[in-house]
């Protein structure tokens, strides 16, 4: 259990007023003060100060966690992966035999390189340290069809583990530097103790060991986090089982947000660009990056709270008016963001291959949803169009069929991708606008996060996998307050349980549904006691049992699946994906509407 630092800062009024009423009797120096504190506050600092002594002899480490992970890992060598082990094969052989301006356009094999140039840099340098025996496994022969065997299993899922170092250094960073910002102690001082303006030297002394306390308090929440994202189920399921390279791209994600939470914006607009040439998928959540590194960075203006103003209420001075521009810092930014994509596609450029590479990565003949439904609002769309087809006796097979196809609906309108963007993009403007207003740290994660949940919920042919895009930056605004924490719950727990189709043999069915199992009530239960709780705390009662009750009905579904297989041999498997998908909608966007309330309607917790 953590101390709690709030009674401590409470605390600080008492001592200072009992110290009035003494009696003014002879005593020694010694008893004298202690009889100026009353035991209470005088049990409560030597508490605070021997908690805090004891545990800064223990830093939090994400060590152990990467050990016992890796082990872990190691042990999911011989499990079943996916077609995009094959993907990552083929890139390798791609960037290790052809010359750089044929990357884009070489078609051998139907897995053909579609990410970013710095992603296929990256296999280039993995293709250094392919040993002789991976190379005579087959590993670097472009192929329609690869023919691998063990060798070159164990060298790429090797290479998923050791890349995942990113992760784990941009996590520690951020354990490492919770607690440090003036603004962010200034902020919980403000919100969690009362006006006072007693100056002795036992309430500066009690002032110091709270702030001690709040410290570290911010450290074990910042922990806690960290193990979170480290333990990640979706990590597991979608790196080391289905096999994928998130790991070490979110490290990169998380560095740029955290730099940010520091207050260091060229650093986070550096790194973010370097993210998108890695992946462009990140594009779903650039708009918060570019209005936030605009509104701090770029435009003349006060520093948002840049100090606490004498009202109780704790509101801070204003981010208006802007003066202007300022230029220095927008050449620095500028720079900053330009060069990481310059060293990516300039190469191209000179080659005149660009219009090849962006077809790759932008390829526009897919559907609307994949074969398996992401949990957004165009799952539900789909279903109920099959639930009015059915009613109606018309054809529903074309919301079903192909991977990449188009989707008809039989009784819907159709949707198309035009309306997707300026769904998204209505939804991003809203969220932004505010965050334009009032700039503040918070706000900006809670922003990343609301693009994410408006390019999973709106977006053209999303893939489940993006919830991560949601989940992350999410998970470091949700200990702030109880409120934002119910909604992250069935965020967790639908987005990761919308994953488990990813991976659909039967050898890795409980170690999915175990590992997520355990990870929910291990960090439910850590979340729940390390939440920040407020003085204005609204009732939440009705909406924690409206999760509690949401969660429960996973396992009627878990259960109905597990006897289709067994019973029907799959004659069932679309009714059941279909139900698990519809189902994780519900939760997802449940979770999008209340923290869309919550930070849209309450602009305390984002001070």
């Amino acid at each position: 259990m953590v101390n709690d630092p709030k009674p401590a800062l409470r605390n600080r009024k008492t001592a200072g007023g009992s110290a009035k009423n003494q009696s003014p009797v002879s005593l020694s120096p010694s008893l004298e003060a202690r009889a100026r504190k009353p035991p209470s506050a005088q049990a409560a600092a030597a508490a605070l100060a021997s908690h805090a002594t004891q545990q800064q002899q223990r830093p939090l480490t994400l060590t152990n966690i990467f050990i016992a992970g890796a082990f872990l890992k190691i042990l999911l060598f011989c499990a079943y992966h996916s077609t995009d082990f094959e993907v990552h094969r083929n890139w390798l052989a791609i960037t290790a035999n052809l010359p750089l301006r044929d990357w884009y356009t070489e078609a051998t094999s139907q897995w053909t390189l579609d990410y970013p140039p710095f992603f296929a840099y990256f296999e280039y340098y993995l293709t250094w340290f392919v040993p002789k025996v991976v190379k005579d496994d087959g590993a670097l022969d472009i192929v329609e069809q690869g023919t691998y065997g063990w060798p070159t299993i164990v060298f790429q899922r090797t290479t998923v583990i050791i890349t995942e170092i990113v992760l784990f250094l941009a996590l520690q960073y951020y354990i490492d530097t919770a607690g440090e910002q003036p603004d962010d102690e200034a902020t919980s001082y403000a919100i969690l103790s009362p006006k006072h303006s007693d100056s002795n030297s036992d309430s500066e002394s009690t002032d110091s060991q709270a702030a001690t306390s709040l410290k570290r308090y911010r450290k074990l929440q910042a922990f806690s986090v960290a193990a979170s994202i480290a333990l990640s189920p979706g990590l597991l399921i979608i790196d080391h089982i289905h096999f994928q390279y998130n790991g070490f791209m979110y490290g990169i994600l998380i560095f740029s947000l955290v730099a940010a939470l520091n207050n260091k914006p060229l650093l986070s607009g550096a790194l973010f660009a370097i993210l998108l040439c890695f992946k462009h998928i990140y594009l779903y959540i650039a708009p918060a990056y570019f209005v936030y590194l605009l509104r701090i960075y770029v435009l003349d203006s006060p520093k948002p709270l840049s100090r606490i103003s004498n009202s109780s209420s704790a509101l801070y001075s204003p981010v208006w008016p802007i003066k202007g521009i300022n230029w220095s810092n927008t050449v620095r930014l500028g720079a900053a963001v330009i060069t990481p994509f310059f060293l990516a596609f300039a190469p191209f450029v000179y080659y005149g291959k660009i219009p090849a590479l962006l077809s790759r990565l932008f390829p526009f003949s897919r559907g609307l949803t994949h074969a398996y439904w992401a949990p957004n609002i165009w799952a539900v769309y789909s279903f109920t169009d099959r639930i009015l087809g059915f009613i109606k006796g018309t054809s529903i097979a074309g919301s079903t069929r192909g991977i990449v196809g188009d989707v008809n609906f039989s009784v819907l309108p159709e949707i198309t991708p035009k309306l997707t963007f300026y769904l998204t993009l209505f939804y991003m403007i809203l969220t932004l606008i505010p965050l334009f207003l009032w700039p503040t740290r918070h706000r900006f994660l809670a922003s990343v996060a609301l693009c994410g949940y408006a390019s999973f919920l709106f977006g053209w042919h999303v893939h489940e996998k993006a919830i991560l895009l949601v989940i992350f930056p999410l998970s470091f605004v949700a200990l702030r307050d109880s409120r934002i924490l119910s909604t992250f719950v069935p965020l967790t727990v639908a987005g990761y349980i919308s994953l488990f189709p990813l991976i659909f043999t039967s050898g890795e069915s409980l170690l999915k549904t175990g590992y997520t199992f355990v990870w929910f009530v291990m960090f439910h239960l850590s979340f729940k006691n390390l939440v920040q709780t407020r003085k204005v705390q609204r009732h939440i009662f009705l909406l924690d049992r409206a999760v509690l009750i949401y969660m429960v009905g996973f396992v009627p579904l878990m259960l109905s699946g597990f006897v289709l297989e067994r019973v029907f041999s799959g004659k069932f498997e679309f009714a059941y994906l279909m139900s698990i998908s519809v189902y994780c909608s519900i939760g997802v966007i449940g979770s999008w509407a209340s923290f869309s309330w919550l930070y849209f309607f309450d602009e305390e917790i984002w001070l």
